[in-house]
């Protein structure tokens, strides 16, 4: 059986369990990115984590729509990859104790997660479109473009200052 919960047998199967993967990633980010938006210091910060936590919980919709355009019943499935990485988030910022590091910290951790999205959003929409589903393939992708522009966003707020703040903390 493998790291699946099922047996996986054809490429229907494989696109179908994947978005059950996203599906339950989308709903454990809305409930993780509180708790960055929280320790985060930097106003931009919190501001594009705030704005990201908005869109994500608007990501469930168009997923639910897929699985109904493509005649898969609603389900979430367990996904290790994403409860990883937000325990991970959760651990690392636990840790640090100067904010500015802590700001970097939550950036990349931030990133950890978009990019792990956008993975998983380019993949389904390549498999949409080999399926023969171009409709969904449009709705994933339209997801896919605001996870590369969360992405982007927080590149440019680590680049354009919170990276060199953090820089300047020394050991005490």
């Amino acid at each position: 059986m493998g790291i699946f919960s099922k047996d996986i047998k054809t490429m229907d199967d494989l696109f179908v369990h994947t978005l059950q993967d996203i599906y339950y990633a989308e709903k454990q980010i809305v409930k993780s990115l509180p708790t960055m938006i929280g320790k985060a210091r930097d106003p931009q910060l919190q501001q594009a984590l705030s704005d990201h936590l908005a869109e994500t919980e608007g990501h469930v919709t168009p997923l639910e729509e897929v699985f109904r355009m493509h005649g898969a019943k609603v389900k979430a499935v367990r996904c290790p990859a994403i409860d990883g990485i937000l325990e991970e988030a959760d651990e690392v910022s636990g840790e640090v104790e100067d904010d500015r590091v802590l700001d970097a910290a939550i950036i990349a951790m931030a990133q950890a997660v978009e990019h792990y999205e956008i993975t998983r959003y380019g993949t389904l929409a390549a498999w949409a479109r080999e399926l023969g589903r171009p409709d969904c393939a449009m709705v994933l992708e339209e997801t896919l473009e605001e996870e590369k522009a969360a992405d982007l966003k927080l590149t440019d707020l680590a680049e354009t200052g919170i990276n060199a703040e953090a820089e300047l903390v020394t050991a005490k």
